[in-house]
C-alpha cells in the first residue's frame, strides 16, 4: 500500500522515475502528512485496543459459532495490522525515510495489503452467509462449507496472502543523496513492462479487493431484503445482521476513495504532469489515512450495535469488578489478621512504665 509515499516527494518514484526525485528529496512535510500521522495514531490506540477485546471476547467468551468465527478472523486481520502502524507513523514524521531494511519495507506493505484483502472477503463470507443462513435455512445446514468455518477461514487467509505477493515481489528500497525511500520498483529500466505491472496490480486489487465483492454483498443484500418483504414476517432480520450491514458499509466507504484514486493513478503513464498530479499528492494521503481508520471502526461498532457483544463486555466488566473487590477485601482481612497475631495474647500482662514522684 502507501502508494501516497510517491507523491510525498514529489515524484513518481514508484514507476522508477528517480531524476526529478533527486533534485527535490528535501522536501518538507506537508501538513496533510501531519493529518496522516494523527489519524495514524489515532487508530493504532483505538485499534489495538478495540480489536483486542473483540480477540479476547469471540475467543474467549463467547460461543464457537460461524459468526463468531467471522469476526474473529476480522479483528485478527485489523489487529495485525495496526501492529506495524506505528512503522508507518515513523516513517511519514521522517518526511518518508526508511531506516528499518528491505525486509521491513516488503512485510510492512504486505501486512496492509493481506489485510485489506482478508477484511473485505470476510465481510463478503458474512455478507453471503448472512443470506443463505436466513433465506435457504435447510440448505445452509446441510452444506459441508457452512459446517467448516475454519476450513473457510484458512482459505481466506491463503487467498489474500496469495493476492498480496506482488508487494513482497515489487517493493524494494532505493537511496536517494542522504535518504532512503520505500517505493514499489516495477522496472526502471523498461517503462513499458512498469505500466503494465502497475496496471495489472492496480487492476486485480481494485477488482478482486473492491469491485467483485461489493457487487456480491449488494446482490446478496438485496436478495435478503426482497425475501424478508415476501416472508411477512417470516424471516427476522437481527441485530447481527444489521451490525453486519453497518461494518459492510463503512468498509467500502472507507476504501472507495484508495481504490478511486489508484485507478485515476495508472494515467500518469499516458499524460504529462499537470492538475491530476495536484488532487493524487493531495488525495492519496487522505484517501490512505481514511483506509487505514477502518481497523479501528469495526470493533467500535461491534460494541455499540450488537447487543451479545454488549452483553459480554459488561458481563465481563462485573466479574472483573467482583473479582477486584474481592481481592482488596482479601487483602484487608489478610493484614488484619496479622495485626492481630503481632498484638500480645494477654493485653493485661503488657508492661506498664511507672513514673517516680
Amino acid at each position: 500500500m502507501e502508494d501516497y509515499g510517491n507523491y510525498s516527494y514529489e515524484e513518481y518514484v514508484e514507476y522508477g522515475d528517480v531524476e526529478e526525485t533527486r533534485a527535490k528529496a528535501n522536501t518538507p512535510i506537508e501538513t496533510l502528512h501531519i493529518v496522516s500521522v494523527v489519524i495514524y495514531s489515532i487508530s493504532f490506540v483505538l485499534g489495538l485496543i478495540g480489536n483486542g477485546i473483540v480477540i479476547w471476547v469471540t475467543a474467549c467468551k463467547s460461543k464457537r459459532t460461524k459468526n463468531s468465527m467471522w469476526l474473529l478472523n476480522l479483528a485478527i486481520a485489523d489487529f495485525v495490522f495496526v501492529l506495524f502502524l506505528p512503522f508507518s507513523i515513523d516513517h511519514v514524521l521522517n518526511d518518508f525515510h526508511w531506516k528499518y531494511g528491505l525486509v521491513m519495507c516488503k512485510l510492512n506493505t504486505f501486512v496492509a495489503v493481506v489485510n485489506m484483502y482478508a477484511s473485505v472477503l470476510f465481510l463478503t463470507i458474512l455478507s453471503v452467509d448472512r443470506y443463505v443462513s436466513l433465506a435457504h435455512v435447510s440448505w445452509s445446514q446441510r452444506s459441508r462449507v457452512s459446517s467448516r468455518p475454519l476450513m473457510v477461514c484458512c482459505c481466506t487467509w491463503m487467498l489474500s496472502a496469495a493476492l498480496s505477493l506482488p508487494t513482497l515481489i515489487f517493493r524494494d528500497i532505493i537511496h536517494i543523496h542522504d535518504k532512503i525511500y520505500c517505493y514499489n520498483n516495477f522496472s526502471q529500466q523498461d517503462r513499458d513492462a512498469t505500466a503494465m505491472r502497475h496496471v495489472i496490480m492496480v487492476a486485480v486489487r481494485t477488482t478482486v479487493g473492491f469491485l467483485l465483492p461489493f457487487s456480491a454483498i449488494c446482490t446478496t443484500g438485496i436478495l435478503l431484503v426482497i425475501k424478508v418483504r415476501r416472508s411477512e414476517g417470516a424471516v427476522h432480520v437481527s441485530s447481527f445482521s444489521k451490525m453486519v450491514s453497518a461494518v459492510i458499509l463503512t468498509f467500502f466507504l472507507c476504501w472507495a476513495p484508495f481504490h478511486a484514486l489508484s485507478l485515476m493513478e495508472l494515467s500518469v503513464h499516458t499524460s504529462r504532469p499537470g492538475y491530476l498530479n495536484a488532487v493524487l499528492k493531495t488525495g492519496f494521503p487522505l484517501a490512505t489515512s481514511l483506509a487505514f481508520f477502518n481497523s479501528c471502526i469495526n470493533p467500535m461498532l461491534y460494541m455499540f450495535l450488537h447487543k451479545k457483544v454488549r452483553h459480554i463486555l459488561k458481563r465481563a466488566c462485573l466479574e472483573i469488578t467482583k473479582k477486584s473487590f474481592r481481592e482488596i477485601n482479601h487483602s484487608i482481612s489478610a493484614s488484619e489478621t496479622s495485626l492481630v497475631e503481632d498484638l500480645p495474647y494477654n493485653l493485661t500482662e503488657m508492661p506498664v512504665e511507672s513514673s517516680a514522684l
